[in-house]
């Protein structure tokens, strides 16, 4: 199927590693120009080196810490016009009410929603004036499905679904489309950490993450390429009429027992 992506110009953040990473593939495997965005210059050098000897498409990669005041607009400027923007970025630790005191709460938020509020805010407007454009926010199951043991995460994913629905509800009168997706959890670094400190705050024990990971759909954690795949088709003219929406894309994990 051809997604018709030929020439697109792609930002998506946090794309040194993971699902972003593997978005930047995808993305480039059909035709587009992805623009790889990260705080680790060295990795985002790596990564665009990776795709281009992969795909023979040179990617483009700009260093930048989002949660940093007036980086998403400094970011905008940077990367010219752009035809969508994936929204990626963000690190929010585990933990109870009691364990994520208010530096960390805020800190993981700095980065997790006003990094996606901030840079969509810069880039909206030009696609808004065009007629066109796509914003897609990879947010996390825990905003549909929240649990204790990550309140500070379960709480920013939910606002961030509704960030997507109430912008994604008033795009299409411009032209634009704001779609989401909430992965379950996924094969990262990111994933690996968290099972960790939920062993550790468990039973003291972080060698007992895998304890942490059971009972998972099909017997296994999702592929970051599985997410990619999603993302791209969504922000495909193949998907021409998805806006609003906010995927759970966890293999039916939420309906069971």
């Amino acid at each position: 199927m051809d997604l018709q992506l030929g020439g697109k110009r792609v930002l998506i953040t946090g794309a040194s590693k993971g699902i972003g990473l593997a978005c930047a593939h995808a993305f480039a495997r059909e035709g587009a120009l992805p623009i790889l965005v990260a705080r680790d210059r060295a990795a985002l050098a790596e990564a665009a080196e990776d795709i281009r000897r992969q795909t023979s498409v040179a990617a483009a990669f700009l260093a930048s810490d989002l949660a940093q005041a007036g980086a998403a607009e400094a970011l905008a400027r940077e990367a010219g016009g752009i035809d969508i923007l994936v929204n990626n970025a963000g690190a929010i630790p585990g933990g109870t009410l009691e364990q994520v005191d208010e530096a960390r709460w805020r800190a993981a938020w700095e980065l997790k929603i006003y990094g996606y509020i901030n840079l969509t805010r810069a880039c909206y407007p030009a696609m808004r004036e065009r007629g066109s454009g796509v914003v897609a926010n990879i947010i996390g199951k825990a905003g549909v499905a929240p649990r204790a043991d990550y309140i500070c995460g379960a709480t920013a994913n939910a606002g961030l679904i509704a960030f997507t629905r109430a912008l994604g509800g008033e795009a299409p009168r411009h032209g634009l489309r704001v779609f989401g997706v909430n992965p379950t959890r996924t094969r990262t670094d990111r994933v690996m950490t968290l099972a960790r400190q939920r062993a550790q705050a468990r039973w003291n024990d972080p060698e007992r993450w895998q304890e942490t990971l059971t009972d998972l759909p099909f017997g296994r954690l999702t592929e970051p390429a599985e997410i990619a795949d999603m993302i791209v088709f969504g922000c495909s003219p193949r998907a021409g009429y998805l806006s609003g929406t906010v995927i759970d894309l966890d293999g039916g994990e939420q309906y069971t027992g």
